[in-house]
């Protein structure tokens, strides 16, 4: 009964999320360990203000509880050496590149977007030389403060420490089934705090000890040089004239492919009709020819009747070699 007793007492002071007189308990430790931490003495911790209470020492902002985040597009000749170049500064100054993707557009213009991760205090420095690469068309910089962010996880992280060592101390000295089992589950659900805190703490750390710089690199842009007006000579004429050729001539062949199959089939239709249907058809009787009128002879220039047409010559018989006449 005793050690049950003890567990409840002890859930009420638990970590970060106990009870109010557990974190007035607390808190002179965690500010103590901050104020050592910091490496700054803390004014009037001896002393008192004017009421009469203790005065509260002031939280130190120091470049381990600052966030840095910069993004900066630049536009350079070379975006591969530029590149190359944004590595080499960020691995100087003992930092890496996590994060890089590259494309491509219809131009063949080369676009670059990396994200590289620096140690705050060099932070001003590689943000310097990135900018110095070519020119800097956009650029934003951003500082968050997470001091109390930091004071706090680090005050939860120390009393769910302490919550923990008290319940394995109680479970030394359990005796009962029922008192392991029950520490057994207390232990485990406040071992699992713990932990999610420890991994906040290590989030931050990260983010206060390294700054986030996100590197956007594009090629500039090829301006093609304008040609001149100039008057058309021979060779322009030449040019143009065998161009219209070759267009016509193409188009042409297009007329000529598309007609093609059609014209095939019409012909082979038309040949079958001529060759095959035709001359089975029945022919038509050709229609009698009536006798015409008897030709009228035209007046003379005297008035009488035109003479008639002269009989055209016969020609005149010869002997044949065999004695007999041929006409």
């Amino acid at each position: 009964m005793c050690l049950v007793t003890a567990l409840a007492l002890t859930g009420c002071g638990a970590g970060g999320t106990g009870s109010a007189a557990d974190s007035k308990a607390d808190a002179p430790v965690a500010r103590g360990a901050n104020e050592a931490g910091a490496g700054k003495a803390v004014p009037g911790a001896a002393g008192s203000d004017g009421s009469g209470g203790r005065r509260a020492a002031p939280t130190q902002v120091t470049a381990n509880t600052i966030i840095r985040t910069a993004s900066l597009t630049v536009v350079v000749k070379d975006v591969p050496k530029a590149l190359d170049d944004a590595r080499a500064t960020a691995e100087t100054a003992g930092g890496y590149i996590s994060d890089e993707t590259t494309t491509r557009d219809g131009a063949g213009h080369e676009r670059t977007h990396v994200v590289l991760r620096v140690p705050t205090e060099r932070y001003d420095q590689v943000l310097a030389d990135l900018e110095g690469t070519g020119k800097v068309v956009e650029r934003q910089a951003k500082a968050q403060d997470v001091t109390d962010q930091v004071v706090d996880v680090e005050s939860r992280v120390k009393s769910q420490r302490a919550s923990v060592a008290r319940v394995r101390e109680l479970m030394d000295k359990a005796t009962k089934l029922s008192d392991v089992v029950t520490l057994e589950g207390e232990l485990s659900s406040r071992e699992a705090d713990l932990e999610a805190l420890l991994s906040r703490q290590a989030s931050l750390k990260d983010r206060t000890s390294l700054a986030t710089i996100t590197l956007s690199l594009s090629e500039t842009p090829v301006k093609k040089a304008e040609k001149k007006h100039e008057d058309p000579g021979f060779l322009d004429a030449l040019s143009g004239g065998w161009t219209v050729l070759v267009t016509v001539v193409r188009w042409l062949a297009l007329a000529i492919g598309a007609v093609l199959p059609f014209a095939a089939a019409v012909a082979l239709i038309a040949l079958v009709w001529l060759r095959l249907v035709r001359p089975r058809l029945p022919r038509r009787p050709s229609p009698a020819v009536a006798p015409g009128p008897y030709p009228t002879v035209a007046p003379g220039p005297s008035g009488g009747p035109a003479a008639a047409p002269a009989p055209s010559p016969v020609p005149a018989s010869r002997p044949s070699p065999e004695g007999g006449e041929e006409h």
